[in-house]
This record gives structure tokens, sequence and C-alpha cells, in this order.
């Protein structure tokens, strides 16, 4: 049953079927094949009901902040601030990059939202100072990732949700591994230009009043992210109503920059409702999914195989990690995650491992499978802004940033504390 399951997805998505219809024709299929009961006729309860979930009304709100931002010009502001502080360092432009990209996903709660905005932004200077483009296209497109594991983050909210796990300890364990993955990538830019002087031009320090000046351009990121996130660290607010505030907070500030019309207003409803039924559809074919495997016992026959494997608790989680590695280079991130969560989850809860923590390891291997080619989406979103050059420049300066990710998914599994110690102390989190 579960060889069957295996490769039924996969010949889904290599045929090329959209990815909610492939999740529930294989939800169909494993219906038809394993279950005396006609299990499709509870899909329009299952639709119903999914769609009335609190903790996924967060999902259309998310989408919509980031793309008002998008269309806000904050980016642009954003990115000249950052460059004052960090532009002076070895790697120069790329560790504003990383900075931007950090701080900009500390708001959208995207990665492919948070890449392609920096992209647009930073790119043009690439080609303007003279930097190689591989390490440059590979901050932006690695950095793009943080969108999905500094809070907020939209995959979080469907992990939570498929998951049964609290978003709000979701968004405190993914604080610091995200920071430090920042650092990380920001350790890497530094080693790789200070190894080799050639791959980007070192800029004049800005003055400290020219630093001072800057950090009022900070002030909105830095408010959106205290209204959306410290409301939920405070308690005032769950994730889902702070996704209100967020998108109430977001339009003041758009309409408070004079330029934001309705015509942006427009366009930024009409790509969140585009997004969000893309996503939802897939969500919603991922819970039939997971009735239909709980029904027939797929998932019970998963921990009963893994349980019979004899296997350390360390061993497996490795393996885990091994397959999602492989998988991220063939599977899309989002079917990766809704499509796996149902099976994975209870293994490592039985193994006794944190389904929080393992929701921060699983956030990472999906950053992971976001720049791992064929299928990296970040990769794809980096080389379309860039409009021209090799994409193999992007998937070589990616490489880097990737080896970085394995080392915080060691360090996450050496000191688990790094995701659990915030919800422990902040969070209902026992």
């Amino acid at each position: 049953m579960l060889l069957t399951a295996s490769l039924l997805l996969l010949l889904f998505i290599a045929s090329s079927l959209y990815v909610g219809a492939a999740i529930g024709v294989l939800g169909a299929s494993l219906s038809a094949l394993y279950s005396p009961l006609p299990l499709l006729r509870g899909v329009g309860e299952m639709a119903w009901s999914t769609s009335n979930d609190f903790v996924l009304v967060a999902v259309p709100m998310f989408i919509l902040m980031g793309e008002m931002l998008l269309r806000s010009g904050l980016a642009e502001r954003m990115y000249d601030a950052l460059d004052k502080w960090v532009g002076h360092i070895p790697g120069g432009l790329m560790h504003t990059n990383i900075a931007a990209c950090t701080v900009f996903a500390a708001t959208s709660g995207s990665s492919v939202a948070t890449g392609a905005t920096v992209g647009t932004v930073s790119i043009p200077s690439m080609e303007k100072y003279g930097y190689k483009p591989a390490l440059f296209l590979g901050s932006i497109a690695a950095g793009g990732t943080l969108g999905i594991l500094i809070p907020p983050s939209i995959n979080m909210v469907i992990y939570g949700a498929l998951s049964e796990t609290s978003v709000s300890d979701l968004y405190l364990a993914g604080l610091i591994p995200g920071l430090l993955m920042a650092l990380g990538f920001s350790l890497v830019v530094w080693i790789a230009c200070v190894w080799r002087s050639d791959l980007a031009p070192r800029k004049p320090r800005a003055s400290w009043g020219e630093r001072w000046r800057a950090l009022f351009a900070l002030g909105p990121p830095l408010y959106l992210f205290l209204l959306v996130v410290g409301s939920i660290y405070l308690g005032w607010a769950t994730p889902t109503e702070a996704s209100a505030l967020g998108v109430v907070g977001t339009l003041a500030y758009v309409c408070w920059t004079r330029k934001f019309g309705l015509e942006q207003l427009w366009a930024s409803l009409e790509g969140t409702v585009r997004t969000t039924a893309m996503v939802m559809l897939i969500v919603v074919a991922a819970y039939f999914l997971n009735f239909v495997m709980s029904t027939i016992g797929l998932t019970d026959l998963a921990v009963e195989a893994v349980g019979k494997l004899h296997w350390s608790p360390l061993a497996v989680m490795l393996a885990i990690i091994a397959v999602y590695l492989v998988l991220g280079c063939f599977v899309e991130t989002l079917t990766l995650m809704v499509a796996t969560t149902p099976i994975i989850v209870p293994i490592v809860t039985k193994l006794g491992y944190d389904p929080v923590w393992f929701g921060i390891v699983f956030v990472i291997l999906i950053e992971l499978a976001l720049i791992t080619p064929p299928i990296g989406m970040n990769l794809f979103v980096v080389q379309s802004v860039r409009r021209s050059g090799k994409f193999s420049d992007v998937v070589v300066g990616a490489l880097p940033f990737a080896a970085m990710m394995l080392v915080m998914l060691a360090l996450l599994l050496a000191f688990p504390s790094l995701a659990t110690a915030l919800p422990h102390l902040f969070g209902g989190h026992k």
C-alpha cells in the first residue's frame, strides 16, 4: 500500500497534473483500490469544513499583506537603508540582499514573494557595480527562503493545520533558527569574498549620520512585524487575528505613503484571490488524502513499518531528512508539505520527537527544496527577475547556501532547544 501510494504520487506529478488535482486523484485512487466505502462522497463536506477552518483564514491575510507590500515601494527604501549598515562588509550588496530578505520575510510570509521583491530591487545594482553573478544571485535565492522560516509564515500555518500543532508555538520556534540562518548566509558570503576578493567590489563605509537617517526607512517593516508577531507573542491575538491586524496595518501604511492607489489595491486583491485559490485547492485535496489514508490504515501502517526497523530515533530522523533531500529535488514544495505531513508527523511523534521542533526541521527541508534543481522554485524566480544570463549561475551560486542549511539542520539535531526554547519560555508549549 505504501509503495503503491508513493508510485502513484510520483506518476501523477510527473504527468504534469496540477498539484491540487494530483493529490486529489491520488486520494480517489487509494479509496478505489483499498476502501470498501465510497470515500469520494465526503469531498464536499471536507471542502466546506476545511474552508471554514479558523487557522487557515490567516493564509489569504498574509498573502494580501505580501501583495500590498510588493506594490508599495517599501522594498526599495528598505534595501537602500540596509545597504548603509552592511554594504561595506566584504561581500557588499550580497549582505544587503540577505538582510533585506530577512526583514521582508518578517512581513510577507512567502519565500517566492521575498525572493522576487528583493531580486527586482538588487539585480540592477549587481550589473551596475560589476558583481560576479553566481554568488550574488545565490544570495537572493537562498535569502528568499527565509520567508517561510522567519514568522509570520504561510507554510507554518499550513503545517500547523495539517499536524494539529500550535501555530503560535511554531512562530516562536522559528525565530532563533531563522536569525541564525540569516547570519549563516552572511558568513558564507564573507568567507567567499575574503577568499576571493574579485567576487564583489568593496564599498566605502557610510557615515554614522547616513546610517541613523536610514533607520527611518526600516520603521515600517519593524512596525508591521511588531503588530503581527508581537501581538501573538504577547498573547493579545491568535495568529489568525494577528494576520487581520497585519492587513489593516499594511493598508494604513501603504495609504500613508500616497503611492498606493486603487489600481494597486485591485492588483493586490486579484493576486491574493489567485494565490489563495491555488493554495486552498491543494489544502482541501491534502485533507481528503489525509482522510483516505487514515480510513484505509495507511498512516498506521507507516508507523508500524518504521517500528519494525528497530532503528534508533536518530537513525530514523536522518533517514527522513535524506528522503526529503531527494524528494525536494523533484517535488514542488507545497506538494511535498501537504502530501507527506499526515504520514511523517505521526512517525516523528511516535519516536518521541517534538512536533513543534520537527516543524522547524521540516520548514528548513522545504527551504532546501526551494533552491535545489531541477524544481527549485526560488531559482526560477530569481532567473525570471534577472531576465537574461545562464540559469546555471543561479544554481551554482545557491549551493554554498544549501550547505549552510545542512549545517543548520545538524545544529537543530544536536541542540533541539534552538527551536523549543522560546515556545517553552513564552508559549503554552510543554
